[in-house]
């Protein structure tokens, strides 16, 4: 169309410039800086998976090993590592974490570094090697794999001094280097104290952020494994929640400030900061017994199907991942009990969440940047795809009317963090007998990230609204899913 054919034809002209608004307005929103890198999002992505601790602590009915009990005592009568993945693999989990080397300085695979290893030990008369049994396992049956090695090592003469240093690379070089991709590796935050030491029987300290060279270690977990997520030291790509009682606070952010009085702020670790320079997420690790490791004594402690559901809300409920604990026994295997509160949790969830209720409703919003990011796309259960809002826009809607009155008592909610996370606070109401009524949540509504899910009194609604009160940048909202569960 040329310039003097607009001139002449105000109409026309008018078509063209609605056009270039609307082309405009099509474009894909900016990102709300920091944004999560494809690793980070495929990690949040995961949700739920696995630690396995196991090792001498297990037979010396210990949590914290000494350094000093004999490798002898490390004597499994029947250890299966393919039934562990397929208890993990029933119960919902992505992948497993295998606690190769605990602060015993005990090793599970037969490492050149040092002889207090699984190759001093009656376990196939010294030729076993648990890592590559789990990591085969993992393989066979398609769940991811992770080491967790420790940097503290309460055995090793060399512990406080420079040659340890040299030592635990070149540990996780044997470990990175020989088992396959990993999807994540763990640096733990216990670092120095008391330790046998190699007989010195001592207390030694040391300045965790200097003395282990994380950024060093980096680098070996990143050359053989580029894709992996990293806990603990001082350079995460995740991070520790505060505790390990199995939740997260309601409001949290993805968002951290990377400097390392901040990564051991327990209070801070435990919502993240609204303003935070680096896309850090939150990891909840919590044991599905009182204990880490196995106890007998605890064989009745188990978590029950109920404790576990609360755990889940509280975690991946709150734009958290979930990395659980499963103890193996003596035996060498997952016991009974926890396999089948496990397995019949992730069914209850499978069952819970199986019905959208919004779904079969019609959807409008307060404001949509275009078709391409309209609010149809929030019942998709596509991750490609989401609504948004205009540019400029500070408060927004959505209206789900169902085709009959519906009962609900369960919200899931997420925003498209690929964009970044933005939404402060939002509230719900339903529609009933000709009025708006507020939905009451026992925790604050702030915060959604990757996923949100709330639980509240059963109501029975002709009309659902998502009120989002305040977010910055563009509101980008990736998936909304209404629940009903029976009362039990």
């Amino acid at each position: 169309m040329s310039l003097k054919n607009l001139i002449l034809n105000p109409k026309r002209a008018s078509l063209f410039v609605g056009f270039l608004i609307l082309v405009s307005c099509a474009h894909r929103p900016e990102p709300s800086f920091p944004i999560p890198t494809a690793q980070q999002l495929e990690w949040q992505q995961l949700e739920t998976y696995a630690f396995i601790h196991f090792g001498l602590n297990t037979f010396n009915d210990m949590e914290w090993g000494y350094g000093n009990s004999h490798s002898y005592t490390f004597n499994p009568t029947s250890i299966d590592c393919e039934q562990w993945v397929l208890t993990l693999k029933a119960a919902g989990m992505k992948g497993v974490i295998f606690t190769a080397k605990h602060h015993d300085g005990f090793c599970l695979w037969p490492t050149e570094t040092t002889d207090y290893s699984i190759k001093n030990t009656y376990y196939k008369d010294g030729q076993g090697d648990l890592v590559r049994e789990l990591s085969e396992a993992c393989k066979k049956h398609d769940l991811k794999f992770g080491i967790y090695v420790s940097p503290w090592d309460r055995h090793q003469a060399e512990y406080g001094y420079q040659g340890y240093v040299d030592i635990y690379h070149k540990q996780i070089e044997e470990l990175t280097s020989n088992y396959g991709e990993l999807f994540e590796f763990w640096f733990d935050g216990a670092n120095g104290g008391t330790g046998w030491y190699g007989g010195a029987d001592e207390m030694r300290s040391i300045v965790a952020e200097k003395y282990y060279d994380y950024e060093k270690a980096r680098e070996i977990v990143w050359s053989h494994s580029p894709n992996a997520a990293i806990f603990g030291g001082t350079v995460p790509t995740l991070r520790w929640v505060g505790n390990e009682k199995g939740f997260a606070e309601a409001t949290q952010w993805c968002m951290y400030k990377t400097d390392f009085q901040s990564l051991n702020d327990e209070k801070c670790l435990v919502r993240g900061f609204k303003d935070g320079d680096a896309w850090l997420p939150a990891e909840v690790d919590v044991s599905i017994r009182p204990g880490w490791f196995y106890h007998e004594s605890e064989d009745s402690k188990v978590k029950t199907v109920d404790q576990l559901m609360d755990l889940y809300y509280n975690s991946v409920g709150h734009n958290a991942n979930l990395l659980l604990n499963f103890p193996v026994n003596k035996e060498g295997r997952i016991p009974s009990i926890d396999s089948a509160n496990a397995v019949n949790w992730y069914q209850k969830l499978q069952m819970d969440f199986s019905n959208n209720l919004l779904k079969g409703s019609k959807v409008t919003a307060s404001n949509t940047r275009s078709r391409r990011f309209g609010p149809k796309y929030v019942t998709d259960e596509d991750y490609t795809t989401y609504w948004a809002t205009e540019d400029g826009v500070t408060r927004a809607e959505l209206i789900f009317d169902f085709p009959e009155k519906t009962s609900l008592n369960r919200l899931l909610l997420q925003e498209y963090i690929p964009l970044g996370q933005n939404v402060e606070s939002f509230c719900l109401d339903y529609y009933a007998n000709g009025k708006w009524l507020p939905i009451e949540v026992d925790e604050p509504t702030t915060t959604i990230g990757y996923k949100r899910l709330l639980r509240f009194q059963t109501v029975r609604a002709d009309k659902l609204r998502i009120r989002f009160k305040v977010f910055k940048g563009t509101l980008c909202i990736n998936q909304i899913g209404a629940f009903f569960v029976e009362d039990e």
